[in-house]
């Protein structure tokens, strides 16, 4: 893999796994621009990388303002690959949640990236690829909104796969849980309840570091063929529901695989050029 010669954005580049992109595309040789919200969190960041080696150009902003995103990329120029780490995290089922809770949730995450898109695409060199974050981590009656959301951003990255299709590439990423910077306002105690239900959950037993989930995002900006996907990044946490996990105790081994928002359910991502859905001559899916 080489990026070299290349302009990489990372929206959310000063801390977590948008951190970890940064000093990986770095090291592929590319040229960085870091669009975050703490200036002093940024300028750290950016100082770690140059003293590396690496080219960086900053912008404190909040890429979830309209305005401020528009005077970005109004002045923006000679941008490759954009990553999006835009998004935010709930906790509690639909009931539990107040309908302005759930509609936050889903502003913070589907139509944040929505705006990003729109705005940064027209930017974008051919050849070049755009790619999102969704995420992986909860279930619909314990995070409802986040939920909505990332499924939101799944089936956003497909319809511009073929939207922006041959010129840009689209992507999306979706971690499951992990212990990064967005969850810094939450009570330690109840990180590490988190921390210890995902490790009995997860069949590798464990919850991913910050380079490992990096490293789909770097696939996915190298990866010339893939378009139109969501790499799920969970360690097989959806595959691995409570009553597989019964039947393999019980001397059998089998999946459950749950619908992960492809065109076919049993369908894993991989690069097919975003050919999500096609119809053989019969007008069957395949």
């Amino acid at each position: 893999m080489s990026l070299e010669g290349k302009t990489v954005l990372v929206i959310g580049g000063s801390s977590g796994i948008g951190q970890a992109v940064s000093r990986k595309a770095a090291r592929l040789g590319a040229r960085l621009l870091l669009v975050a919200r703490d200036s002093a969190k940024l300028e750290s960041a950016a100082t770690e990388l140059r003293r590396q080696g690496a080219q960086v150009t900053t912008q404190a902003m909040d890429a979830a303002d309209p305005q401020a995103l528009a005077r970005f990329c109004a002045a923006a120029e000679d941008i490759d690959h954009a990553i999006s780490m835009v998004g935010g995290a709930m906790g509690g089922g639909f009931l539990a949640n107040s309908e302005e809770a759930v509609r936050q949730a889903i502003e913070e995450k589907f139509f944040a990236a929505l705006r990003i898109a729109r705005a940064i695409a027209p930017k974008l060199h051919e050849g070049g690829s755009l790619t999102l974050t969704s995420g992986a981590g909860g279930r619909p009656h314990s995070a409802s909104g986040a939920i909505v959301g990332n499924a939101a951003i799944r089936t956003l990255a497909e319809g511009l796969a073929v939207e922006l299709a041959p010129r840009i590439r689209v992507n999306a990423v979706a971690p499951t849980w992990m212990d990064t910077p967005l969850w810094r306002n939450v009570p330690r105690e109840q990180t590490e309840q988190t921390r210890a239900y995902f490790n009995k959950t997860i069949p590798l037993g464990r919850t991913a570091t910050t380079d490992e989930v990096a490293d789909a995002y770097l696939f996915a900006m190298t990866c010339t063929f893939l378009t139109g996907h969501t790499l799920v990044i969970d360690g097989g946490g959806w595959d691995w529901s409570p009553d597989c996990r019964r039947f393999s105790k019980a001397g059998g081994f089998r999946f459950r695989r749950r619908q992960t928002g492809l065109a076919h359910p049993l369908r894993h991502p991989g690069a097919d050029g975003g050919n999500l859905g096609r119809r053989s001559k019969r007008g069957r899916k395949i």
